[in-house]
């Protein structure tokens, strides 16, 4: 694994100066904020009682459990094969059959390009073990991904916010915190963004690969939810864009598609770092659960799965409009928030004074809960944001949440007073 991670860091190094690392007390205090964020997410979920926009849950009443039973079904045909060991890259067929996907969506893929993981944090993680050492710099969208920080702390890199307007990462800006830190990595959720719901327009996306190019910079493009689309057109991927195919990791999951219990991810990367990737995997658990690989494989080669998702897609868009119907009488004057064209949340920011931690308390009273936005931040919080996720409840539900939120908001007022 030392020589191909070797040969991978010669021809991503950026050169110039050390950016300072989180240090391991860093690191431990950062990890334990973010958890214990995490473990606010959810345990509001648990509460029978609330009305939780909290956890980005896909819709449980969706899945398509009859389709994936029957697929277990033909995977346990051949128990031999799928309760045994298997290939670190992952069942071959799940490859193709994710391969085949990725192609009719305008990337072309092989097989040989995947690695099947166990969920789509951990093609992260090996992302990051086998690209990253201590103190190197790792540029984020500000906000980004709440379990993303956590790994990068985990890592010990040095975390660096990008400022963001509503189409992403600001060129101009990217270009500085390049220049400045000198970073290994650039992580980014192009396609309908967690926490703040936007996307990237093709033509920022192409300054963002041009950028990657001009400076040696690795991309990690995330993208759990972009077939999660309801309005609009799909902008191409980061990954496929010539300037920079060589220098971007595509990071999946089939954690919205199908099944968050599967816990099944991939990665699509460059052959040098796809082997190393493939090594830190090898380490860390031999490889991802055969018998969920071969029902997966069985149910992406048997089932309607853009059928289903275009019920899914119905479904969500339905109650993404309940929700945004909601708000303007809900949130304080004042209050903005983004029209998502897909995923699974919106995002909000309240007038100046106004703090989302405060609203949560009142809301959790009312039985109505969110998460506050400021664990999302890496720099700086910006504590007047929240994020709402709608997909796990109906849009009657939907509307009584909104109806609680803003009597909650109404409570603050009456307390501020």
């Amino acid at each position: 694994m030392k020589d191909g991670i070797d040969a991978l860091r010669l021809t991503a190094e950026a050169g110039g100066g050390p950016v300072e690392p989180f240090g391991t007390a860093g690191r431990i205090s950062a990890m334990d904020r973010l958890a214990s964020s995490l473990r606010d997410i959810l345990g509001h979920n648990a509460r029978a009682d609330v009305i939780s926009f909290a956890g980005g849950m896909p819709a449980g009443e969706l899945f398509d459990a009859e389709g994936i039973t029957a697929a277990y079904s033909r995977a346990l045909r051949s128990p031999r094969q799928v309760l045994q060991y298997s290939t670190t890259e992952g069942d071959p067929r799940l490859r193709e059959a994710i391969a085949l996907r990725l192609s009719a969506r305008g990337l072309e893929t092989t097989r040989d390009q995947l690695v099947i993981t166990t969920g789509a944090q951990q093609a992260l993680a090996l992302l990051s073990a086998a690209l990253l050492v201590p103190g190197d710099a790792v540029l984020v969208e500000e906000p980004t991904y709440l379990l993303a920080l956590q790994c990068f702390a985990c890592a010990d890199a040095a975390v660096i916010p990008v400022p963001c307007d509503r189409g992403g990462v600001i060129p101009e800006a990217l270009e500085e915190a390049v220049a400045r830190h000198r970073p290994k990595l650039l992580y980014l959720i192009p396609e309908f963004h967690n926490p703040t719901a936007r996307s990237m327009p093709a033509e920022r996306r192409r300054e963002v690969a041009a950028c990657a190019e001009r400076h040696g910079l690795w991309i990690a493009e995330d993208d759990p939810y972009g077939e999660l689309r309801f309005a609009g057109r799909p902008e191409p991927w980061i990954a496929s864009m010539p300037e920079c195919h060589d220098r971007t990791v595509l990071l999946g999951s089939l954690s919205k598609t199908m099944a968050p219990g599967l816990r099944l991810g991939w990665l699509r990367a460059p052959a040098a770092l796809r082997q190393a990737c493939v090594t830190v995997k090898g380490a860390m658990d031999v490889h991802s659960s055969t018998i969920d690989q071969a029902a997966a494989a069985a149910y992406l080669d048997s089932a309607d799965v853009d059928g289903h998702l275009a019920r899914v897609c119905s479904s969500y868009r339905e109650r993404c409009e309940s929700l945004l119907t909601g708000l303007p009488e809900a949130l304080p004057a004042g209050s903005e928030w983004v029209r998502p064209a897909g995923g699974m949340f919106v995002w909000a920011r309240l007038p100046e004074g106004h703090d989302a931690a405060d609203l949560l308390r009142h809301a959790t009273e009312r039985g109505v809960v969110f998460v506050p936005g400021a664990p999302f931040f890496s720099g700086p919080p910006d504590h007047t944001t929240l994020r709402l996720s709608f997909p796990t409840h109906t849009p009657g539900e939907i509307t009584e949440g909104v109806h609680r939120l803003g009597r909650a908001v109404a409570d603050m007022s009456d307390t501020q007073t």
